[in-house]
């Protein structure tokens, strides 16, 4: 068995090694075969030399973040720990999109995600294509605050089709706007961790903040503005068209959507694998796919993801 000691150095012990060490405890039950002990200042690794190659790398990793934000926290272990198998996120990159209302650093977490960062700076128009919990739509709302915040926009405009996913619009209370809204709850909510209640009241207010179904995007140029279209696989070929036309200029468009929850009729073809299929070879659109690996919220989401791939797999091979 070979050890390895790593000294802590101009290191405050309870942000780097959390509460009780539970940090420290995250990366030793996710390598069972070694030990992972933090005694005062020393972390000492014991086990074959490949895991300690790959413990070592994320705690370094760690040490990086450390020295960045001034704290480290279980969900950073976590998300380390998960990608220890692909290439770590460079964060020697200025890669903070920008602080929520709590304080919380916003940023992306998987190589997926800062792909899609890196895609929005090179290209006007980018397509996120993954699965639930991707968090390719978050990081597309930050990605538009940021750019209202630096003032490289005068408006944000952020849209999805009122597609019925198994409910009947018709029998929910209320007039229209109070229809759609909760189709529009997950806009809020990622917007609620970036922005001030009171100030997104007053942008929205001002329609510096924008967000609407996609059949109001119908007939207007939009210009000088950041865009987002949410759930674009339950667009239609047409209603696609009708909204890649809308760009105006000093416009900036995020696409995103999950190919695999597709609620349109079954002989609809989706606007979404129309348009990947029909834009690819275009020069300033940028595609980005994030999978199961990208998964950020409940650990389960990503083995809930893989068995129905695993299953449509199936499926497919009997066809």
């Amino acid at each position: 068995m070979v050890e390895k000691i790593i000294t802590l150095d101009d290191v405050s012990l309870p942000d780097f090694l959390g509460v009780e060490n539970k940090n420290i405890r995250l990366i030793s039950r996710a390598f069972p075969q070694s030990k992972v002990i933090s005694r005062g200042n020393e972390i000492r690794i014991q086990g074959s030399t490949p895991e300690i190659i790959k413990i070592n790398d994320i705690i370094n990793a760690l040490l990086n973040h450390y020295s960045r934000y001034g704290k480290v926290d279980e969900d950073e272990v976590k998300t380390y720990i998960s990608n220890e198998k692909q290439p770590i996120v460079d964060e020697s990159v200025d890669d903070i999109l920008l602080y929520g209302t709590r304080g919380a650093v916003i940023k992306p977490r998987t190589p997926n995600q800062y792909s899609l960062v890196q895609s929005a700076s090179q290209n006007d128009l980018v397509f996120a294509i993954g699965p639930a919990g991707t968090g390719k739509t978050y990081i597309s709302v930050a990605l538009a605050v940021r750019a209202l915040k630096n003032k490289r926009v005068k408006k944000i405009i952020i849209t999805r089709p009122a597609v019925e996913a198994g409910e009947n619009l018709g029998f929910l209370p209320g007039d229209l706007k109070e229809k759609i809204d909760p189709y529009l709850r997950p806009i809020y909510d990622a917007l609620g961790d970036m922005v001030p209640s009171e100030k997104l009241k007053f942008y929205e207010e001002n329609k510096i903040i924008e967000i609407a179904p996609l059949a109001y995007m119908r007939g207007r140029t939009l210009q000088n503005a950041f865009i987002l279209l949410d759930e674009a696989q339950n667009t239609t070929p047409m209603q696609l068209k009708m909204f890649l036309t809308r760009m105006g200029p000093n416009s900036k468009v995020i696409i995103t959507g999950d190919r695999s929850q597709i609620d349109l009729p079954r002989n609809q073809r989706s606007g979404l694998v129309d348009a990947v299929s029909v834009l690819n070879d275009i020069k300033g659109i940028g595609f980005v796919t994030l999978d199961s690996e990208d998964v950020v919220r409940h650990r389960i989401v990503k083995d809930i993801i893989n068995a129905y791939d695993r299953q449509s797999e199936k499926r497919n091979e009997r066809s």
